[in-house]
């Protein structure tokens, strides 16, 4: 948290007027219940439908990724990047070769390197590309870090606006041009921050708010430098939800599903935010437990209720609807939509 002292959560805490939104079956008992928030609003920012407490303050975590890329592009800093990288400086990606080769060339063609990020080193997700490490006995750097693409865009931008080294300095230039523009698309005066998993400080916000600005992107034309970066950020996304995740993980197997109907994003802690373009809608959801499994359910049901996703199709049913298997293959429940979300 940004301050030293703990305080009681207020009336927009998080778990306050959480609704069931997913329930996960064994045989024939509910196992385990996870409740939430969710919120889903139109092209002029109002709220379309809610359940839980549409007003719960909540750390978006990475699913505000192409938000915090809106200043690389309206600076004109991140004029010249193509798709594949605008996709990149969204995502949560696995570290597989994809990613991390992208964001090497990136950083160098800024005459940069690896140790120039600040976001850290841990492990790829990608299975080849750890047993690729531990077979060459190589540790994993900051490349592999899931959020090095959108570090890179940081550091982009950093050299447009200035400010040093120390980018994730919730004062630099960067941080406050984040913040301007998170603000601005939220709605909201930001109540509060912290430094998420990447060192970079995230910033709190009603589901409303965050919701009204996938909204935003979902509405977004060719108008303004504004409209013109939500654009292409969420057309990025939806052409190469490959760079946005990877193989296997809900944000690429959906959006591959939806066949560009609509942008996708995940966040840390079970948040979960669409952008579906032709309805210009935005949603945004939580799920108070931070049960990722659940987060992806839920998204799942309000994106076949927004009619951009088949609930037959195989990435829908692996997260919602289909039978859980076991390891011998046995069929042993399922994960489904709680009664009355999404109705």
């Amino acid at each position: 948290m940004t301050g030293g002292n703990r305080r009681a959560p207020d009336a927009r805490s998080v778990g306050n007027g959480a609704v069931p939104m997913v329930e996960i079956w064994r045989g024939d008992r509910v196992e385990s219940l996870h409740a939430g928030h969710a919120v889903i609003c139109d092209a002029s920012g109002a709220v379309v439908d809610a359940w839980g407490n549409p007003d719960a303050v909540i750390y978006p975590r990475s699913a505000a990724k192409m938000i915090q890329a809106l200043p690389l592009l309206e600076s004109g800093a991140g004029a010249g990047l193509d798709a594949r990288r605008l996709a990149l400086a969204c995502a949560s990606h696995q570290g597989a070769a994809a990613h991390v080769d992208t964001v090497a060339r990136w950083l160098a063609e800024m005459d940069l390197s690896e140790g120039d990020l600040r976001c850290g080193a841990h492990e790829p997700y990608d299975t080849g590309a750890r047993d690729d490490l531990i077979r060459a006995g190589a540790q994993p750097c900051q490349l592999h870090n899931n959020c090095s693409g959108k570090h890179a865009g940081f550091l982009m931008l950093g050299q447009r606006l200035g400010g040093g080294a120390e980018y994730v300095d919730p004062d630099h230039p960067v941080q406050t041009a984040v913040r301007a523009a998170f603000e601005e698309v939220t709605g909201e005066p930001v109540p509060g921050h912290a430094i998420d998993g990447c060192s970079a400080p995230n910033f709190a916000s009603t589901v409303t708010g965050l919701a009204r600005a996938m909204a935003a992107f979902a509405a977004a034309g060719e108008g303004d430098a504004r409209a013109h970066a939500m654009t292409r950020l969420r057309t990025a996304m939806a052409s190469h939800p490959d760079m946005v995740a990877g193989e296997g993980r809900a944000c690429t197997e959906l959006m591959r599903a939806m066949n560009g109907r609509a942008a996708i994003k995940t966040g840390a802690e079970a948040v979960f935010v669409a952008i579906l373009p032709a309805a210009r809608l935005g949603m945004a959801l939580k799920i108070v437990d931070g049960g990722t499994r659940a987060s992806e359910a839920a998204i799942t049901a309000l994106l076949i209720r927004g009619g951009v996703l088949d609930p037959a199709h195989p990435a829908a049913q692996a997260r919602l609807g289909g039978p859980v298997r076991n390891r011998r293959g046995l069929v042993t429940g399922a994960v489904r939509a709680a009664p009355g979300f999404p109705g």
